[in-house]
């Protein structure tokens, strides 16, 4: 299956309609942070299913597809990828993840990092050296230091918290609100398969977290702990 194929089949399957919300929807407004970014206007499940028709297309189309100007299909490239990410074979993990790090500028939406961070970069690092997701956190873009915290969730689910904690514990003080909400949804991750870790790290520091961040963390918590956290008398 060729680049155009794949293209012209995602191109056929628009709405406008779709492409209008999604616009607003993923703040493609100047100033806001999808600035930019074109929709085709397909929904994910769509896509999901025009992956499996095209599972088998080289990885070389895949990495062509993932630089497209529209959203939609590189979410289907990630997609593709991950889709192969997850079948055996050490070669083609290695040439995914590489071609994951030459394009990581692509992956510029949340919904784009959320989807395939963990897929991909996570378990390629899972028993690997991490340190590349430490440059994330001090990179100057907002898609990269998400990356980076979105990638230990494959860690979280394998009961391995060290790097959440770590990258959570640099990202207290980032400027973005969506970071705040991802270090929070891995917080809460984490205290899914260990309350005490959770709560360890929240006493230490939920006094300096950015307050949707907080509220990300203790959603699970009982109304009375998510009062004593948010009104800071725990």
């Amino acid at each position: 299956m060729t680049y155009q194929e794949i293209t012209k089949h995602l191109q056929n399957l628009a709405n406008p309609e779709i492409a209008k919300h999604s616009q607003r929807f993923f703040k493609t407004a100047e100033g806001e942070y999808g600035f930019g970014d074109r929709f085709l206007g397909i929904r994910a499940p769509i896509i999901r299913q025009t992956v499996k028709k095209h599972k088998k297309a080289p990885l070389s189309v895949a990495e062509k597809l993932l630089k497209s100007e529209y959203h939609e299909i590189r979410l289907f490239s990630l997609l593709l990828l991950i889709f192969r990410f997850s079948k055996p074979g050490a070669e083609e993990k290695e040439e995914i993840y590489q071609i994951y790090l030459r394009n990581i500028k692509y992956v510029n939406n949340w919904d784009l990092v959320d989807i395939s961070a963990h897929h991909i970069i996570g378990a390629y690092l899972e028993n690997r050296d991490k340190s590349i997701l430490y440059d994330f956190v001090k990179s100057q873009s907002l898609w990269e230091r998400r990356i980076a915290i979105m990638s230990t969730f494959y860690f979280i689910k394998g009961n391995n918290f060290v790097d959440t904690l770590s990258i959570s514990e640099q990202l207290l003080r980032d400027r973005e609100d969506l970071i705040h909400k991802a270090v929070g949804w891995m917080l809460r991750e984490v205290g899914k398969r260990s309350i005490n870790v959770e709560l360890t790290f929240l006493k230490s520091h939920y006094q300096e977290m950015p307050r949707i961040m907080l509220r990300y963390a203790i959603e699970k918590f009982s109304k009375e702990e998510r009062r004593r956290f948010l009104s800071s008398k725990v």
